[in-house]
């Protein structure tokens, strides 16, 4: 079993498959972290928490001034009864009290990972694949029942937390702060390590040691947000990409987050992650319960490279879900960048036929193709065909380029509405608004207030009225819009601060719904790129537009980062044109080529316009990406040389038996007679013989990974190389 209950020892052992969590039950009263790291066979250590005497942290026992919950590590920290560190919960009471004591009451070990209600989550296919631990928490004197589960993997190396609450008393509940998973670490010798940036530049990585105080990320827009992931990551110092220790949260939710890592006195950490509590509450009537996010917890001793990949199987194949989980992504061609709003059916079925000759197999019709929409400042929410440009309607175009041998993609983005738009002139109080105030306009749009029923139902109809009249087998879901006059005309005043939770419901509901009826529809998901390149967002959408910055050099760093938490195969990435678009840089149609080849691979240009030795370079592209697709969006992926520490990049990807291996070498900046440039390999077999595709030459496994390989014929910026190895044989 991966989960085992000691009555003697009073602790509880989860084992996961390289990974184990010990939890005490001290005074059979108090939970206590004991332990998180490689797996053990027993454990054999209980009272491991301290019993300190220290002045003005308050006692629980009269009997015994060494024992206060302001020394004592918890698993499941409250406020308000002698820890003054930051809690995991915090609940408010109707006399205006906010004070908590959960203390251990119950526990249930399960087959299995039940789902949770409202929320994604990680999943279990069967039973004997997964075990869940259930621990019922109480407050007797205020009637709240706290549920910690815990969830094991059998093939997989993580654990899952969340916490369901419900109010047993006769009184409401109203909650103010509730954290999906929070560790106390006996040490403050450690580093913070997370994702940030800007929309155009996310995910770029930012590691700090930790001090005195909190150090926390958050998102306060409604949305995850191009400015901080959900991830967050303590490291030891030496920690590097392939040795030393890593514990890391990433939350499955796609709203506002707070992550944070809170060094004490005494020189331990606290490290929990969570609904952002700022703006939020939630009023919990007698007998009702509230489910937090989940959160997913991975320990690496291999380095930041372990911790990627742990995350990478998980996610790739137990949250993403549907027919495209384990299925190759077409190659596609997107018309925005190649016409933006300007275009008619004969221009777009232009672009099919030239990316049908050179073998791409998606065309995807993006902005502009519904209302009146000829900018960006009209026509959100009036999802009809906009019979200027396309006479013919949606579906005669869908199957003239399905004639041309391309499956049909569109854009939507139904989670927003248009000031100019007759949606808004019939129903202007759908949208989030506060009553009295201005609505601040973000490119003439607002957003639409998806924890209302009714805005929900029309949005469910109006995308899927379209998925059922036109042949499509994509659709790119948008949301440029973060959340401002946060307010619902359909709460009363004390629960507004549960607008922006209903919202994040409210928009799973939209999408359980709509990717339930349409299995076969793919969903890329997108928020002005990587603004909500989240776990939740994963779960409906096996893949998320990476960034709107097209730019190669650019995307070296942003796809870099997001491999830190997200498989590469979740990734949308582009060859666009050049100038770009966004950095006005030139580069070579190769070196964009191979970056984007490190995802799931698309063009964003119009191929008419270019010359024919480009043209035919972009056949033999697509035609290399359709032999190494299947190793590049499931094999296991190794960073080997970082764009954040200087002018070269390096990456590779393994196929799960080792037989294969796709090695690409970006050289961003050139200098005078530099040294040759040597990329050492990882991952695969020490005792096999590889033979380097396309030559006459072969390396032992070991030799590649030790000694290199030398990159040769680079004579300038932004130039790459890549190489294919094949096992062809084992020494003896």
């Amino acid at each position: 079993m991966s989960i085992t209950f000691s009555e003697e020892a009073r602790c509880f052992h989860l084992k996961s498959r390289d990974t184990s969590y010990v939890i005490e039950v001290i005074r059979d009263r108090y939970l206590v972290p004991a332990y998180w790291g490689s797996r053990l066979s027993a454990w054999n250590n209980p009272s491991a928490a301290p019993n300190v005497e220290r002045s003005f942290s308050p006692s629980v026992d009269p009997e015994d001034r060494t024992f206060s919950l302001d020394v004592l590590p918890q698993e499941f920290p409250s406020y308000g009864a002698g820890d003054f560190r930051a809690p995991a919960i915090q609940i408010q009471q109707e006399d205006g009290s906010t004070i908590t004591e959960l203390l251990y009451r119950s526990h249930r070990i399960l087959p299995g990972k039940p789902p949770l209600e409202g929320l994604p989550s990680v999943y279990a296919e069967s039973d004997n694949e997964a075990e869940t631990l259930q621990i019922t928490l109480v407050d007797e004197l205020i009637g709240l029942e706290a549920v910690l589960a815990y969830t094991t993997f059998r093939d997989f190396d993580a654990i899952t937390r969340s916490v369901t609450l419900r109010n047993n008393g006769r009184k409401r509940l109203r909650v103010l702060r509730l954290l999906s998973a929070s560790y106390d670490f006996s040490r403050a010798d450690l580093q913070m390590l997370h994702l940030s940036g800007a929309w155009a530049r996310e995910c770029h990585i930012f590691r700090k040691s930790l001090s005195p105080g909190t150090s926390s990320l958050e998102s306060r827009r409604g949305a995850s947000s191009h400015q901080h992931n959900p991830f967050v990551a303590l490291v030891s110092p030496s920690t590097d990409e392939d040795t030393g220790e890593v514990w890391a949260m990433n939350l499955v939710y796609s709203g506002n987050f707070l992550a944070q890592a809170e060094v004490d006195q005494s020189g331990s950490t606290r490290l929990g992650i969570g609904i952002n509590p700022f703006e939020f509450s939630w009023d919990l009537e007698p007998g009702s319960t509230f489910q937090s996010p989940e959160a997913v917890l991975i320990h690496s001793n291999e380095g930041l490279s372990g911790m990627s990949r742990r995350f990478h199987s998980l996610y790739r194949s137990r949250l993403c879900r549907g027919r495209f989980r384990d299925a190759e992504r077409p190659i596609l061609i997107n018309n925005w960048e190649a016409t933006y709003f300007n275009f008619d059916e004969k221009r777009i079925l232009d672009l099919a036929a030239e990316a049908s000759a050179l073998g791409m197999e998606l065309l995807v019709l993006d902005d502009g193709w519904f209302g009146q929409r000829d900018d960006d400042r009209s026509s959100l929410g009036d999802w009809t065909v906009n019979s200027r440009k396309l006479p013919g309607g949606l579906e005669a175009l869908a199957r003239a380029v399905n004639q041309k041998g391309l499956a049909f993609g569109l854009w939507f983005e139904p989670e927003m509405v248009s000031v100019r738009s007759q949606l808004y002139e019939e129903h202007p109080d759908w949208c989030l608004h506060v009553p009295g105030r201005r609505r601040s306009e973000s490119r003439g749009q607002l957003v639409l207030d998806l924890g209302r029923k009714e805005v929900r139902e029309y949005v469910v109809h109006a995308v899927s009225s379209i998925l059922r009249s036109v042949p499509i087998s994509y659709v790119k879901w948008d949301m440029n819009r973060h959340h401002t006059e946060v307010g619902s005309a359909a709460l009363p005043p004390e629960r507004q601060k549960e607008t922006s939770h209903r919202y994040i419901l409210g928009l799973y509901e939209v999408l359980q719904r709509i990717t339930t009826e349409f299995s076969d529809v793919l969903i890329e998901g997108c928020s002005g790129g990587g603004g909500r390149f989240d776990p939740g967002m994963l779960a409906f959408m096996p893949q998320i537009w990476t960034s709107d910055n097209t730019d190669a050099v650019s995307r070296l760093r942003v796809q870099y980062g997001t491999s830190i938490v997200y498989p590469p195969v979740t990734m949308g990435a582009h060859v666009s044109a050049v100038p770009n678009h966004q950095t006005k840089r030139v580069t070579t149609l190769a070196f964009r080529a191979e970056v984007a080849m490190a995802g799931t691979l698309g063009y964003e240009l119009d191929p008419g316009k270019l010359p024919v030795e480009e043209k035919a370079q972009i056949a033999r592209q697509v035609d290399h990406y359709k032999r190494i697709r299947g190793l590049v969006q499931f094999g296991d992926f190794y960073r080997l040389q970082s764009p954040f520490t200087g002018d070269t990049a390096a990456w590779m990807f393994v196929s799960p038996d080792r037989s294969k291996a796709w090695v690409s070498f970006y050289q961003v900046r050139f200098e005078a007679n530099q040294r040759l440039p040597l990329v050492r390999l990882k991952g695969l077999d020490p005792l096999a013989r590889y033979a380097m595709c396309g030559t006459n030459r072969s390396f032992g496994g070991d030799e590649l990974m030790e000694a290199g390989v030398r990159v040769t014929g680079i004579d300038g910026d932004f130039q790459s190389r890549s190489w294919l190895f094949e096992r062809v044989g084992k020494f003896s």
